[in-house]
């Protein structure tokens, strides 16, 4: 079990790995955090699972539904469980970190923004 991931280290397991965009790299009860940097275009399908992107470089579009927004670094990105979603126009730097968590069809109650 990794205690610490950097950037750096979850670069260098995904060239390791042998895949292409994405690495599992830690896994607790139903917490699964991995690392996602799509090559070009992000050919992702809906998960059974609630999500969260953490962005670790780059910019562009995340679509989800019929929403679409602008993302930079530091963004925190949340998709409900089957939720169609993809990011597009991304900079070729675009790397993010994915936290999936609770039951296959996700958590029974919605959250909003605190302030």
């Amino acid at each position: 079990m990794k205690e610490r991931l950097t950037p750096q280290m979850a670069q260098a397991s995904l060239a390791r790995s042998g895949r292409r965009e994405f690495v599992s790299l830690f896994r607790h009860g139903s917490l699964e955090i991995e690392f996602y940097k799509p090559d070009g275009i992000d050919l992702q399908q809906p998960h059974e699972r609630d999500e969260v992107y953490v962005v670790i470089a780059g910019s562009g579009q995340f679509v989800k539904g019929t929403e679409r927004v602008q993302f930079q670094p530091g963004e925190i990105l949340f998709v409900p469980a089957r939720t169609e979603h993809h990011f597009e126009n991304f900079t070729d730097d675009f790397a993010t970190w994915v936290f999936f968590y609770g039951p296959d069809g996700g958590e029974r109650t919605g959250g909003k923004p605190t302030e």
